[in-house]
């Protein structure tokens, strides 16, 4: 497993855009046998800046992401949204078992 944290800041006014492209994107993501997780959170003091929580099953699913057209399509669409360029930090899973991250059926 492979966490990835992306932290992104946006433009105050391109907020309800960037969920609305964002949660696309991760609709269509947690479709992909290489994801186990992919969540969109906001933060509660500054409703500019959002956590992306991409959990992938394997280092490979990361690439194979980028090249779905679901990502290509968010990628393009929130580029001129950010307020400053997005980062990201990797992790390692510890903690649940790897089975635990999945969603349960239906979501």
């Amino acid at each position: 497993m492979l966490i990835v944290h992306v932290f992104v800041h946006v433009k105050p006014d391109c907020v309800e855009a960037f969920k609305e492209a964002s949660l696309n994107n991760a609709h269509h993501s947690i479709q992909e046998a290489g994801i186990a997780r992919f969540d969109v959170i906001q933060q509660a003091d500054d409703p500019t800046r959002f956590v992306l929580v991409e959990v992938y099953r394997t280092v490979e699913a990361t690439a194979q992401h980028k090249e779905t057209a679901h990502y290509a399509r968010w990628r393009d669409t929130v580029a001129e949204m950010m307020a400053e360029p997005r980062g990201s930090a990797k992790y390692a899973n510890l903690f649940p078992a790897d089975p635990g991250w999945d969603y349960p059926p239906g979501v």
